[in-house]
This record gives C-alpha cells, structure tokens and sequence, in this order.
C-alpha cells in the first residue's frame, strides 16, 4: 500500500528519474536511506517498471507520427496472436493497442515522413498476415504528451 510520501516520491521520479537519491531525501524530507528502501520497494512490487530517456523523435528524424486503425479479417485467438506477435517487432510501432469498437488495433507510429510511412505501410504492415483493412490518421500537432501518471 502506497501512502502520501510514496505518491510524492513518485511524482518527483515520473518528473525526473536522474534526482539522486539525495536530492530526492531533501524534498521529501527523509533520510537518504529511506528514500532508497521506498524506491527499490515500488520497483520490487512492480510500481516502477523500468527508467528510460524520452527522445524528441523530430530530432532523430522520427517526427511524423500516424495513429493506424487496424481491423484483422476474423478475431480468432490465432489470429491475434499471431498478428501481435508479429507487430512487437515493427521498430517503427512505439504502441499497439487492442481496443473495443469498429477497429481491433490502434498502433502509434514514427517514421520520418509521409514517403517513409508509405513504404512502411506497403512493405511491413500490409505484408502481416490476417489484416483485413487500416485506416491512418496523420499527427497536425501534439497538445499533450506526458508519461506521469499522478496518483
């Protein structure tokens, strides 16, 4: 069970994971060591998954991003598996998710550009098996983007 100083600790972390532990004690007003114990607490109990740097994808020429609606052809359990196992290895998909209503899939894509998703599409996505159709949704300007979530 976390309590109110978990939650800050937490907070303070999703905000910048590189505060040492030092600097995390003088905000929370705790020892060193009990900011420790916390932390490799919520990582033993699965809270914190893992720490990562966050790239600004128009930086590494990765800035076009397309939401694609997929709907496979029969929603067998093979066919879902196999079309999930298959899509985990698509550098290009950063999410893949299963969702209720008139499409199966929503994935997040980066590519470089419209020409890059183009060939993205006809020599990757479109060559998975069990796919019946898409329907891409082009990124105009990202409002909110943000990995904290506030407890």
């Amino acid at each position: 069970m976390m309590d109110v100083i978990d939650k800050k600790l937490l907070l303070l972390l999703q905000n910048d994971s590189k505060k040492t532990t030092k600097e995390l004690s003088l905000k929370l007003n705790l020892s060193v060591t009990a900011v420790y114990e916390r932390i490799k607490k919520m990582e033993r109990d699965g809270i914190i998954n893992k720490y990562v740097a966050l790239v600004n994808g128009n930086k590494v020429a990765r800035g076009f991003v397309v939401f694609c609606h997929l709907k496979l052809i029969q929603h067998t359990r093979e066919f879902l598996t196999k079309f999930e196992s298959e899509v985990v290895k698509l550098n290009e998909v950063l999410e893949c998710h299963h969702v209720s209503g008139d499409y199966d899939y929503i994935l997040k894509i980066v590519v470089k550009d419209m020409e890059a998703y183009r060939e993205f599409l006809v020599s990757k996505l479109t060559t998975l098996d069990h796919i019946g159709s898409t329907h891409s949704t082009f990124m105009i300007s990202e409002v909110k983007n943000t990995t904290v979530i506030e407890i």
